[in-house]
């Protein structure tokens, strides 16, 4: 077996573009004919991914792997942190709940946590050529560089050379870039082998006196300048991307994702952005003015965010627009405050054993001790329609009632089972089933019955999984054309067409 080589790309701050600039350097390698995958020792994000065995990773390292064209797996991801409150996250390793730790305690935990890294990348480099690491936060957290298992700690565990990638669309990109430098120690400042500096707009001319004051002060390489890709389809981890909505057009269907305080799994609605569709996320009741239909996504904490709809005056909005014949869709935690009641007797998220639900669909869900992750596939009959589809769950709510099924699944990873999912009651469905929209067929059924559809032209034949592909190929030979690859593989010990 050749040795395995390891690329680790950092950056100085959160959504500078770890995540897409990873998966642009295994789609890369890929091409090059290497094979390669993704590994991220610590992650804290909502979004998640089930893989096909039924462990729960990071979205990101989903669609990483599937970038570098191989099969998730649970060593990609050892450590996901998932917060359910403002200091507590549930502590998900290998797949599995470990179990909820504080901040402080997850802190103390850490040293124990490196040997759970350390057999998932010692079981990846044992079987693919190259590994590109991707790093969390800021390197410079000098509070918490003890113990660290994210970032610089990593890279020495693993002997990887590392990337600093710094977002200048947000401003101060030379002083992240220098500040972060200076900030470490001179052991990991060697470790650095040069700067991508990422969603440049602009002209390129105008940037040449930073770059070069960039390479004098730091004595280390510019290795290339990423130009801002307008066509990214491709999943973001963090929230800030929900900021950012454009406008399809006024004769376009509206659709009104409520962003809830511990929204999760908002890559549920990525193939709304492929589609002639208004998506907008919104805070306040007034958001739903407009609307052709209102989304509650998912989250880290139904009973919390239940409660959070209720004082923001969500109820009463939601009640009057589903009155109008609007349409309202509910993913997982979202489904869950359709019904009557939220129970939680464990006190798995509240002191509170119950919150009262939207009371739309006739049903009750009861918060349980252990999480339930499925890759599923199912039948669903929808607007006088059967569809087939496939997706995930990741739950700990059990859902019991009186009402019609949203869908029969028909196989949890890869074992067969008969399961009625979800509910609908006229124009309200919910659904236990995360990426249910990444079905093509079933997501044109959805926006052709919606009220703003009528009138417009026939629905374009939209492959969502193909135009994420297409985007995912140009924004590799965006990278390609924009960074100095080559050197990149020198760095890692690489030819192009051979390990060395």
């Amino acid at each position: 077996m050749k040795k395995c080589r390891p690329i680790m790309v950092q950056a100085t701050c959160s959504h500078a573009g770890k995540s897409v600039l990873t998966a642009a350097l295994l789609r890369i390698l890929k091409h090059r004919g290497f094979k390669a995958a993704p590994f991220k020792a610590q992650n804290m994000a909502l979004n998640s991914a089930v893989t096909r065995s039924g462990h729960e990773i990071g979205r990101a390292q989903a669609f990483q792997a599937e970038a570098a064209g191989i099969e998730a797996t649970s060593d990609m991801n050892p450590i996901l942190l998932k917060p359910t409150g403002d200091a507590v996250s549930q502590v998900i390793i290998h797949g599995k709940v470990f179990g909820s730790m504080s901040a402080r305690e997850y802190h103390s935990f850490k040293k124990e946590a490196k040997r759970f890294v350390a057999e998932s990348y010692e079981r990846l480099s044992a079987e693919y050529e190259v590994i590109v690491i991707e790093g969390a936060g800021s390197p410079a957290e000098v509070n918490l560089r003890d113990n660290d298992i994210a970032n610089m700690g990593i890279a020495e565990m693993c002997d990887a050379p590392v990337i600093l990638a710094g977002d200048i669309d947000r401003g101060g990109v030379f002083a992240h870039l220098v500040g972060t430098l200076d900030l470490l120690t001179p052991a990991e400042r060697e470790r650095v082998k040069g700067f991508v500096i990422n969603k440049f707009r602009g002209d390129i001319g105008l940037l040449k006196p930073g770059l070069e004051f960039l390479e004098a002060r730091t004595k280390k390489p510019v290795l290339g300048v990423v130009p801002y890709f307008k066509e990214m389809l491709l999943p973001d981890e963090d929230g800030v991307a929900l900021d950012s909505n454009e406008p399809a057009g006024a004769s376009a269907v509206t659709i009104a994702v409520i962003r809830l305080p511990r929204i999760s799994n908002f890559t549920d609605f990525d193939p709304f952005r492929a589609e002639v569709v208004n998506l907008k996320y919104i805070e306040s009741p007034e958001g739903i003015e407009g609307a052709d239909a209102v989304i509650i996504p998912g989250t880290k904490n139904t009973v919390s965010d239940l409660a959070w709809l209720k004082d923001k005056g969500f109820f009463e909005k939601l009640r009057s627009f589903r009155e109008r014949g609007g349409v309202i869709f509910g993913v997982c935690g979202g489904f869950q405050m359709l019904g009557s009641e939220v129970r939680d007797p464990f006190g798995m998220e509240s002191t509170k054993a119950t919150e009262a639900g939207l009371a739309f669909l006739d049903c009750t869900t009861t918060i349980l001790e252990h999480k339930k992750t499925f890759n599923v596939r199912a039948s669903l009959e929808f607007d006088g329609n059967s569809f087939d589809a496939s997706g995930y769950e990741i739950h700990m709510g059990e859902t019991k009632g009186s009402l019609k099924p949203f869908s029969r699944i028909s196989e949890r990873n890869g074992e067969g089972v008969e399961v009625l999912d979800g509910g609908a009651d006229g124009t309200v469905f919910g659904t236990y089933i995360h990426g249910i929209f990444d079905n093509d067929a079933f997501r044109r059924a959805f926006l052709d019955m919606l009220p703003g559809k009528k009138g417009l032209p026939a629905r374009a034949q939209t492959s969502f999984a193909a135009k994420r592909n297409e985007a995912l190929d140009k924004w590799a030979a965006l990278v390609e054309k924009s960074v100095k690859i080559d050197e990149i593989m020198k760095i890692m010990g690489l030819k192009p067409e051979c390990l060395t």
